[in-house]
């Protein structure tokens, strides 16, 4: 039995991000496993009462898609199955939606990169990968910065 056959790969198209994405093809190619990669929009793109001259959803849209498409070609190319997810409505936070997602999909393992902050940076702009690791119903491998490593 292969404990890894479906992998949960948040993106944003980072460096971390892409790293986290190539980890998870060298796992699924040694499972047989395959690839959901998946963004959730930040919800503090719909803080009440903010007012903007641009479309910041309609860009955060945009620029969600090319980070999915980009790792969907990326996982394709590696001859990996995968199938992406979008999650853009308001509602939980960066977390809860990877847990949700997670489950939903009955994902074996979810892999992410972190941005490696640490002290006041991390207290003040809070740790996505952290919040993920707290609420993930399965098992998550966290790959750190290069210049972390």
């Amino acid at each position: 039995m292969n404990p890894f056959k479906r992998i949960l790969v948040p993106v944003d198209g980072s460096e971390t991000s892409k790293r986290a994405l190539e980890a998870a093809i060298q796992l699924a190619r040694a499972m047989d496993g395959q690839i959901r990669v998946m963004h959730a929009i930040d919800q503090m793109m719909y803080v009440s009462g903010y007012e903007a001259t641009v479309d910041l959803l309609g860009t955060a849209r945009t620029w969600a898609r090319e980070a999915l498409d980009e790792a969907m070609a990326t996982v394709k190319a590696a001859g990996v199955a995968c199938d992406s997810l979008l999650i853009d409505e308001l509602g939980p936070r960066l977390g809860e939606s990877v847990a949700q997602a997670a489950r939903d999909w009955r994902a074996d393992l979810i892999v992410l990169g972190t941005h490696g902050r640490r002290g006041v940076n991390r207290l003040l702009l809070g740790s996505g990968a952290e919040q993920i690791i707290r609420l993930a119903p399965s098992p998550v491998m966290v790959i750190r910065p290069t210049d972390l490593a």
